[in-house]
């Protein structure tokens, strides 16, 4: 890396490079921060929390600081050495208006001359983006012994830079305020951001992240993360649950011409694989050439040592790919000067030499490791013995039922319901609980590009078996034919015959649970489906209220007693009737409650609770859950990779404690619960 005391004579207003004004974030910022959603208005923070770690990552920062405020604001504090305040030679402004200001204006662009020799921003573009789109933007510099200080008004300074007062300190507060005309919605959620600094304090070790929630109407709370073990500290966080194969967690941290490689690994007696890699910070969803380094290097070195202990026979073959992979929880973070990723999003790292850089450092030190701890080593390697002999019984039962013609289309299942149209893009396929909703759902489809797969009953747990056993379900079997992708590593996104697969299950506890079956058999088999957007869930209503010839559908209780009054109804007085009372007193099997028209003694609002989409008649399902002009369908994606996994393992693994204290902690929480 180059000297510190090089780094620290360049970073003045010379360092600061302009490329162009600010004017098309406003007018498409979507371009920059990826959504309006929620999504991108948390990668507000995001920006601005990534210039402190960038000073952290230069050895100038140790602390970073994010406050929640009343008014929808957010500060972000850090103690690096403060944004350059002395006049730019280019703008003829303050360097920290220009910064502020102006897309590209940074530290960044400099070469050897500049402020960072990696960046976990966006290439310079974050905190004037943030300025952007935000309606309200302090910023404040202690910098040599005087504070800084310059107000925004979307991206327009109020007011010149102007020295406030003496400091003793050195760092940038940055307070912001989001545009309510840019973003739908410009509340912050604590768990996410929870959730994003505890895994950035996880990838710079010795970085201290606090976060406090000062707003009036919330519960005063407070975070502080600090991680001296760094990603080593992420691997048992993430394996907590989880019983291990390797008691000593493999790490390697170092440094390769001009790049740094940072590596942890364990084994644990799961059947799923948690690799995540990440460059400069950002998590790279797709993987990219340090993921293709590591993993090349982690077959080869294993296969070496298996050879070389003997733990694999002379005629028996090598391990696969896939046979490494299996119970593997591993992080690669790379710190390069030039990162090269694909799209926007930095899904994917392009750089090629990366790819030699870990997979020389992490081979060696791996090798080392395995040679060091031969008790561990040869429980990794009986792992994968047994995953190999898995794969195979695998491979016979995948022959079996997922044949070429099935997956042409040519065999499909008998319960399968197909559409006539053949082009994917415009199709879609709806899993549905049993065949009473099968069957409505089947009448009341579009049949031109809607079809239908009834399961029956509650599919196998998928987080505690191996690809042998799921395939021998036949509800498992008959979806991943219906889809026809095949699944795991001979998974093909392009042979997917429907682009929107919907989950539609019943509003009740089994529902919900068919749901989490469901999703943990995506997110675990058929990963890029969920990732492409391809996977979402139907949205059934709870309630139809009819007031005479007037009929609405709700889908919340909240909703409910909003329409309630919307109509005239009178809500107060109403009993809970039981389910035996509502039996005798109803046609179908659901709820139906009367209310009282406060304006007509004659004209009443019944209402009508749906146990399950059975009870709807193909119309009603159709107008209510199917028809894309009126339906309501909640796209799946997955933000958070290592919380999804953590999730579904507390959720749906073996460990009975954990997930014991989650429904003891949430129980509470717990809306529109039928049992």
């Amino acid at each position: 890396m180059a000297n510190k005391d090089n780094i620290k004579k360049a970073y003045g207003a010379d360092s600061i490079t302009v490329l162009e004004g600010l004017d098309p974030v406003r007018k498409r910022p979507g371009m920059y921060i990826g959504s309006t959603s929620s999504t991108g208005l948390h990668h507000l923070i995001w920006e601005v929390v990534d210039n402190g770690i960038d000073e952290a990552m230069g050895g100038y920062a140790t602390e970073i600081t994010v406050s929640l405020l009343d008014d929808n604001m957010v500060e972000v504090t850090d103690n690096g050495r403060g944004i350059p305040v002395d006049i730019h030679k280019v703008t003829k402004v303050s360097a920290l208006e220009t910064i502020m200001t102006t897309l590209h204006a940074g530290g960044k662009f400099g070469g050897e001359d500049s402020g960072y020799k990696t960046s976990s921003g966006l290439h310079g573009v974050g905190v004037s983006v943030v300025n952007a789109l935000s309606d309200y933007v302090k910023a404040e510099i202690h910098k040599d012994g005087k504070i800084w200080v310059q107000e925004y008004n979307r991206g327009k300074p109020l007011k010149k830079v102007k020295p406030i007062g003496p400091t003793k300190k050195t760092g940038t507060i940055i307070t912001f305020k989001p545009d309510a005309t840019i973003f739908a919605d410009i509340e912050f959620h604590w768990d996410k951001i929870i959730n994003h600094l505890r895994q950035q304090a996880y990838l710079n070790k010795g970085l201290t992240m606090k976060i406090y929630d000062k707003r009036k109407d919330h519960q005063k709370k407070e975070y502080t993360f600090h991680f001296e073990g760094g990603i080593k500290s992420y691997i048992k966080s993430l394996n907590r649950n989880r019983t291990p194969k390797n008691e000593t967690i493999f790490y390697v941290d170092k440094d390769i011409k001009d790049s740094k490689v940072e590596v942890a690994l364990q084994y644990n007696d799961e059947y799923n694989e948690v690799v995540l890699s990440f460059a400069n910070n950002i998590y790279n969803m797709e993987g990219g050439t340090h993921l293709i380094g590591f993993r090349s290097a982690l077959t080869r070195t294993l296969n070496t040592y298996a050879r070389n202990q003997n733990l694999l026979k002379e005629k028996e073959p090598n391990l696969t790919g896939e046979d490494v992979r299996e119970g593997l929880t591993a992080i690669i973070s790379v710190k390069i000067t030039e990162p090269q990723f694909e799209g926007q999003t930095k899904g994917k790292l392009g750089n090629a030499e990366v790819k030699g850089y870990v997979e020389q450092i992490f081979g060696e030190y791996f090798a080392t490791f395995l040679e060091e701890h031969p008790k561990e080593g040869e429980a990794i390697i009986g792992k994968c013995i047994l995953s190999s002999q898995a794969r195979l019984a695998a491979r016979t039962a995948r022959a079996t039922i997922l044949r070429k013609s099935a997956l042409d289309g040519i065999t499909l299942p008998g319960k399968l319901a197909d559409c006539s149209s053949r082009k994917a893009e415009e199709c879609e396929l709806y899993i549905v609980e049993g065949d009473s909703a099968g069957g409505s759902a089947k009448q009341g489809r579009d049949r031109k590009f809607q079809a239908i797969l009834p399961l029956r009953g509650k599919i196998l747990n998928v987080e505690r078996a191996r690809l042998d056993k799921m395939l021998a379900n036949n509800e498992i079997k008959n979806l991943v034919i219906a889809m026809g992708t095949n699944i795991d590593d001979q998974f093909n996104l392009e042979k997917l015959r429907y682009h929107r697969i919907i989950i539609m299950t019943d509003a009740d506890v089994d529902g919900a649970h068919i749901r989490t079956l469901l999703l943990t058999l995506f997110f675990r088999h058929f990963t890029p489906l969920v990732t492409g957007g391809h996977l979402y869930v139907a949205q059934p209503p709870l309630y139809q209220l009819k007031k005479g010839n007037i009929v609405k559908y709700v889908y919340s209780d909240t909703e409910k007693e909003k329409v309630i009054k919307e109509m005239g109804g009178v809500t107060e007085g109403i009993k809970e009737e039981s389910e035996e009372e509502l039996e005798e007193t109803t046609e179908e099997q659901s709820a139906e409650t009367d209310i009282q028209d406060k304006n007509s003694k004659n004209v009443k609002i019944k209402i009508q609770r749906y146990k399950g989409l059975g009870e709807m008649n193909p119309e009603q399902l159709w107008s209510t859950t199917m028809d894309p002009k009126t339906r309501i369908m909640s796209q799946v994606t997955i933000e958070d990779a290592a919380r999804a996994d953590e999730v579904f393992d507390m959720l749906m693994g073996g460990d009975v404690a954990p997930r014991k204290k989650f429904i003891q902690t949430h129980a509470k929480a717990v809306q529109n619960l039928d049992i």
